[in-house]
């Protein structure tokens, strides 16, 4: 499968920037989510990849092949793209069946394909069944009715399925009538000696016109494979089908209608149709967001069996992070056209770049907590938090706060220079979606009017600590005194809001337990994976502990 690389890639409509020079590489077999709220950008992304949007600027690989490049005027269009497109709309045929659904698009493929021998390469694969005639019959035998009777619908579908052939393979095999045969071994011997003696006659036939039949039955001459501009054969077509059909199993559905189908069915339809071109890259966008909440969870094992099975890039787009959390190898998250951070899921969850990305991901949320304090000598920090209780927090790496806001500076004002830069360059359009700094919410009891508030002004000691739930703990020893203040209970675990002063605070206890509201509790933050970010920037500055003086 190949790698797909965007640089510089940027689409906008007057003013207003989509995607704003987007840099990404996406590995081959990947599965990579495209993250965001909704307007971030993150399906004009995909529909840029897969050729749907023709960017304003950069240039976009596929593999080996420059799809689009604004400089040389390069922009091959869809079908040439060799992409597969699953929409949040199954769009499928209601007047065809799933088997017909499926094979629309293969029957309109025409392109340069290799010179095959169908009947020989048909041959070839019947020889090779007859090496164990009794398998066909134990496979036949076994579509027999209460009454005795053989289902032949039945028996066909067996015989695909249990042979990978088509049904024109199947339709010729059950015509030999092996069950019925009274001595099977000299019956299949018989059979495959009409079948050699037609295998050597296509070869010869070949020879004679200047051709070899290689291994696969394709045409050669000179050690090279003859190639023809062609439709897909209906053997090809129904091979296809059948195998699309197992992979997302629906080979029992293939003479229904969609109407007759559920929902996930109907879905694994068209998963089926998009892979049966067998493309290069599999784009999704939203494809599970028609399906009920369970049907959803269901439909994400399969994608993610499905992604193994078929060994493609797949590119899916969501809004929902859980989908993202749980599909992806990596995850790209956008907000206002702008990438915010591209990770595996567990690094974006524990690891976020940024204020944005941590209040982002994350179920239930995280907690932020604002902070003011400075760099002790021996390199933790201590700070004010909640109302003055004081507090330690310490790093897990080596942490020099002088130097890691000097380095900031130093990024601002080179983005800054960068910025200016473009704003001289010839045809440069200034932005009218402003990128704004991200405020992050602190959960109160009562909440306050953030349009009436005027912004604070800030300093190099003023923090926000983001604390995951499940690291707020209830335990005796605990050092900061709290309040039940909600509990939802859910069997495996409660998520529970907790009082501490004028703040509230989420976290997850694990268990049955039963809490009561307003019950007093004592909350300690435990392990290592406490968040410090600067709040002048909304910047990640370290990961580490925290402990409550």
């Amino acid at each position: 499968m190949p790698k797909i690389e965007l640089k510089n890639v940027t689409k906008r409509w007057g003013g207003f920037y989509a995607v704003e020079n987007l840099n990404l590489s996406i590995d081959d077999a990947a599965f990579v989510t495209l993250l965001g709220p909704s307007g971030c950008g993150k399906t004009t992304t995909l529909r840029m990849i897969a050729g749907l949007e023709t960017p304003t600027s950069g240039r976009i690989e596929i593999g080996d092949t420059v799809v689009f490049d604004s400089e040389l005027g390069i922009n091959i269009p869809p079908n040439k793209r060799k992409v597969g497109f699953l929409f949040q709309n199954y769009a499928l045929w209601p007047n065809m069946t799933v088997y017909d659904n499926i094979a629309f698009g293969l029957s309109n493929i025409k392109g340069e394909m290799a010179k095959i021998d169908f009947d020989a390469r048909n041959a070839a694969r019947l020889i090779e069944i007859l090496k164990k005639p009794e398998d066909v019959v134990h496979e036949i035998e076994d579509c027999r009715t209460k009454k005795g009777a053989l289902d032949q619908k039945k028996a066909y579908i067996k015989l695909i399925d249990s042979f990978t052939i088509s049904m024109f393979t199947a339709k010729e095999l059950y015509r030999y009538d092996l069950q019925s045969a009274k001595n099977l071994s000299a019956r299949a011997a018989e059979l495959t000696g009409k079948l050699e003696a037609k295998l050597a006659a296509a070869k010869e036939a070949a020879k004679a016109r200047g051709f070899a039949l290689n291994e696969s039955f394709e045409f050669t001459k000179n050690g090279k494979t003859v190639m023809e501009e062609r439709k897909l054969t209906r053997e090809e077509i129904d091979l296809s089908v059948r195998r699309v059909s197992r992979i997302v199993k629906i080979s029992m559905f293939m003479d229904r209608y969609p109407a007759e189908l559920s929902g996930g069915q109907q879905q694994r339809v068209a998963i089926a149709r998009t892979l049966a071109p067998e493309p290069a890259v599999l784009f999704m966008d939203e494809p599970l967001s028609n399906l009920d909440a369970k049907l959803r969870l269901e439909m994400r094992y399969e994608l993610q069996r499905l992604h193994l099975e078929t060994g493609s890039t797949f590119v899916y787009v969501t809004h929902d992070q859980m989908e993202a959390m749980t599909l992806a190898t990596r995850i790209c998250l956008i907000n206002n056209g702008v990438l915010q951070q591209y990770d595996p899921p567990l690094t974006v969850y524990g690891a976020p770049e940024n204020l944005f990305v941590a209040d982002f991901v994350g179920n239930p949320a995280i907690n932020f907590i604002h902070a003011h304090g400075e760099q002790e000598a021996d390199g933790s920090i201590r700070m004010q938090l909640l109302n003055g209780a004081q507090a330690r927090f310490t790093a897990n790496d080596a942490l020099d706060l002088s130097a890691w806001f000097r380095a900031r500076d130093e990024e601002a004002a080179s983005e800054a220079a960068a910025r200016a830069a473009r704003a001289r360059e010839k045809g440069y359009v200034e932005k009218s979606n402003k990128d704004e700094a991200f405020h992050c919410h602190i959960a109160k009891v009562v909440e306050d009017d953030d349009s009436l508030a005027e912004e604070p002004v800030l300093t190099d000691g003023d923090f926000v600590l983001g604390v995951r739930p499940e690291f707020v703990v209830i335990t005796g020893e605990g050092a900061l005194p709290g309040e039940i203040y909600g509990a939802m209970p859910t069997g495996m675990e409660s998520t529970l809001k907790i009082r501490v002063g004028e703040f509230l605070l989420t976290s997850v206890a694990f268990g049955s337990s039963l809490f009561a509201i307003g019950s007093a509790v004592r909350l300690a933050f435990t392990g290592s994976g406490i968040l410090l970010f600067d709040r002048k920037s909304g910047r990640r500055i370290a990961c580490g502990r925290m402990e409550i003086l």
